[in-house]
């Protein structure tokens, strides 16, 4: 089937993360020229500042010149929010996650949190076009926030946003939950029935996160399943370059024999 794409997209991307991705990155670009869109946290659970390491910004920098993409995700990918007040807050909060930073909070806060993290990005001289809040989860002033900025997209596991107006386009994820032994199994089995079920879109998304890398159940079916996608005739993409050739599609040849 002609005209397929898989982006492959790295998670949570910061100097104390990249140690997990680094031996999985290279035998990515063993494989071929596959592109990938980075994550890119400005300070990572307040412990990790990605714009004060040099070497991870040579990195980064060095990535972006070999066609990889680089996003913006959140600032601090942690929930230091006041505790949730209320059960559907807690369910997301402290059972669906402990990292959804743009969920609890404000305009204002996610406001400063987004002009910041822009203008990290300015600073290097980086396209400043997606941003991913962690765990995919914008609360209501986030969204309002985002929409200012002049960001491109954003997404959750299942759509590609244009913003600012939030005009959804189909593009599912596949994403492991890898944190416990039950979960990686179950992941495995989950990931394999949505891999066949969305093999008729024309993007399918890898959400990769660190914590995948340190088992090898999870980092191995990332490897089998780029392999397999490749055989089967997937082009591999970042998802920046794929939205900007969804706004200008090829022109059809119109030429007759």
């Amino acid at each position: 089937m002609a005209d397929r794409e898989f982006a492959l997209v790295l998670h949570d991307i910061a100097p104390a993360t990249w140690p997990d991705y680094r031996s999985f990155v290279e035998e990515i670009d063993g494989m071929g020229n596959i592109p990938m869109t980075w994550l890119v946290v400005p300070d990572f659970h307040h412990r990790s500042n990605t714009f004060e390491d040099a070497g991870m910004l040579r990195l980064l920098h060095q990535r972006m010149a070999r066609g990889d993409e680089l996003a913006l995700h959140g600032f601090y990918h942690c929930d230091d929010a006041p505790p949730p007040r209320t059960p559907r807050d807690y369910f997301m909060r402290r059972l669906y996650t402990y990292e959804g930073e743009f969920y609890p909070i404000g305009y204002d806060e996610a406001l400063e949190r987004l002009e910041r993290g822009a203008e990290l990005f300015r600073r290097e001289d980086w396209p400043l076009e997606g941003f991913v809040a962690p765990a995919w989860l914008l609360g209501e002033g986030a969204r309002r926030a985002l929409k200012t900025q002049g960001f491109t997209y954003t997404s959750d596991p299942e759509n590609l946003y244009r913003l600012p107006d939030y005009t959804a386009i189909k593009a599912p994820s596949l994403v492991w939950s890898a944190r416990s032994r039950w979960r990686r199994g179950m992941s495995w089995v989950v990931n394999e029935r949505a891999r066949r079920r969305h093999r008729h879109e024309p993007l399918i998304r890898l959400g990769l996160h660190p914590v995948d890398m340190r088992h090898d159940i999870s980092r191995r079916y990332w490897i089998d399943t780029i392999r397999r996608l490749l055989e089967e005739g997937y082009q591999p993409t970042t998802k920046i370059s794929w939205l900007h050739r969804q706004s200008h599609p090829k022109p059809m040849n119109t030429a007759t024999s």
